[in-house]
């Protein structure tokens, strides 16, 4: 499969999502709970770019193998903190806004809220929020894994 676009992005774009990603981590949240949150957005989205430069960028910021398998059945395993829960589960909310799911509910919020505080919550909604912003993109331009990144 080829991308329909060479390059999607334009420069007032790009500028613009420097600008919101500088936002994102001056928020205060561990980068790896960001990466987490951002791969666990990809997954759901099926975003074969995404995925891989999550798992690639995660890795950098230290993240182990072990982890990152696990994050698609994140409620699953053992390896993940409250606090990365709860992150995880805003992330999942938060982007199944379309198919029927009840969205972030008060209890997810509350959840999140008891680990993160408005700064950081901020931070991790903009994060899924630029997430699922480049998803759709790269699955509208059929972008490929690893050609990008």
């Amino acid at each position: 499969m080829e991308a329909r676009l060479k390059s999607p992005a334009n420069p007032d774009v790009t500028t613009a999502v420097q600008h919101l990603y500088k936002a994102i981590h001056a928020g205060g949240v561990d980068p790896r709970v960001l990466e987490l949150v951002h791969l666990r957005a990809s997954q759901i989205n099926g975003c074969s770019p995404c995925v891989f430069a999550g798992v690639a960028s995660a890795k950098k910021h230290g993240e182990t193998d072990e982890r990152l398998h696990s994050v698609v059945a994140w409620r699953e395993t053992p390896f993940f903190t409250e606090a990365e829960r709860a992150a995880l589960a805003l992330t999942e909310a938060a982007t199944r806004i379309q198919d029927g799911s009840p969205g972030v509910t008060d209890e997810i919020w509350e959840a999140a809220a008891a680990h993160f505080d408005d700064g950081q919550l901020s931070a991790i909604i903009l994060n899924v929020a630029m997430t699922n912003f480049f998803n759709r993109i790269n699955r509208a331009v059929r972008q490929q894994a690893g050609k990008t990144w």
